[in-house]
């Protein structure tokens, strides 16, 4: 018998407000409301949408040594991060796999960490582990986690709070928002400007129903989330990396940092250091790529990739026709020197060859705030 699904303290209003409801990793969640994915999709881009990500996973790591600990498990500069600015992490394996990527903040008396709700055990279970000793960890379940997102964001909870948007892109600060003492970075998975909140699990609703009452905002679900985040060019762990691709093959050699790399002052000494150094300096024997079909067919994940002449040259983790762009988007593995852009390659659909061109990633350009 499967195991019920959990539920987040904001699965009532989901539910009084017309939302579809669907198992994602362990949790009853909205994948949409009564507009459809498109709406509130196009509602991200143009104004305001509020998303519940409450299924993710919050944990705090706290001790002096708890950011060296940290960064005996990821590839990324912690140490050198300032008091309330964040950074994109991955814990990596022997082999340089992605266990899951997540979100780093800094603040005055502990480490912030949001990880996938898919692995948030597992994350949990590996930092005990391997680091225990070193700090603590201290899971936060009794928090939730609301995204609110888009180029209005900002105003929208600036009415709630005049001081937020002194924030800028990857930075975080204690802020009371609708009674509520919450911690907001300015972030989120989108492309868009916006911001990720976190507030006591029983003052979700509160903060959901004043942040809705804001004229620019409407309700979003993991629909929209996902066909946003794709066309940002950003992965989902599990489906674009995993265990068996490393930060270089998946495009993320940005978020490791000079001081990090070889010849940088605190280089290797995290797992697959070796794998991950090896593919820096030689290049990865495959990568992650954009494509845009050149016909109207969405291409999916799973699909088979082909050269010309039918020579199997990848696969795509994520497809979908983009909502902001009108056209089939997706995010492929393919053998790195066939990953060059302007490419042409196929896709394999039903017997047919759909022809496809390899483009630089995002597909719609990032509209962060960086002050």
């Amino acid at each position: 018998m499967s195991a019920e699904l959990l539920k987040t303290p904001l699965h009532a209003w989901h539910v009084e407000h017309g939302a579809r409801m669907v198992p994602f990793a362990g949790y009853e969640m909205p994948v949409n409301y009564a507009g459809g994915i498109i709406a509130e999709h196009k509602q991200c881009r143009a104004s305001a949408a509020l998303f519940d990500v409450s299924h993710m996973g919050q944990l705090r790591l706290v001790g002096d040594d708890a950011a060296k600990a940290l960064e005996s498990l990821v590839p990324v500069d912690v140490i050198g991060l300032g008091v309330g600015k964040q950074r994109y992490a991955f814990f990596t394996n022997p082999g340089g796999g992605i266990l899951d990527d997540l979100m780093v903040t800094r603040r005055e008396h502990d480490l912030l960490l949001v990880v996938n709700a898919g692995n948030k055990a597992a994350d949990i279970k590996h930092l005990i582990t391997h680091i225990g000793h070193r700090c603590q960890v201290v899971p936060m379940p009794e928090r939730a986690l609301l995204a609110l997102q888009g180029p209005k964001a900002v105003g929208a909870l600036a009415h709630l709070n005049p001081d937020v948007p002194q924030l800028t892109f990857m930075s975080g600060g204690a802020f009371k928002l609708a009674g509520a003492d919450c911690y907001v970075t300015r972030s989120g998975y989108t492309g868009e400007d916006g911001f990720e909140i976190s507030v006591p699990d029983d003052h979700a609703v509160a903060l959901a129903r004043a942040l809705f009452n804001v004229p620019e905002v409407k309700l979003g679900g993991l629909g929209a989330r996902d066909t946003l985040r794709l066309e940002a060019g950003l992965c989902l762990h599990g489906q674009d990396i995993d265990a068996n691709t490393s930060p270089i093959e998946a495009g993320l050699a940005w978020a490791i940092q000079k001081v990090r790399r070889p010849g940088g002052e605190r280089e290797g000494h995290y797992p697959g250091a070796s794998v991950i150094e090896t593919q820096l300096r030689q290049g990865p024997s495959d990568k992650r790529v954009g494509l845009v079909g050149l016909e109207r067919v969405p291409v999916r994940a799973g699909t088979t990739i082909v050269d010309g002449r039918g020579h199997k040259l990848g696969q795509v983790t994520s497809g979908t026709i983009g909502p902001s762009i009108d056209k089939p988007i997706a995010m492929a593995y393919l053998s790195a020197d066939h990953a060059k852009p302007q490419q042409e390659v196929y896709a394999e659909v039903r017997g047919q060859k759909l022809p496809m061109r390899v483009t630089p990633l995002p597909f719609v350009p990032h509209r962060y705030f960086r002050g």
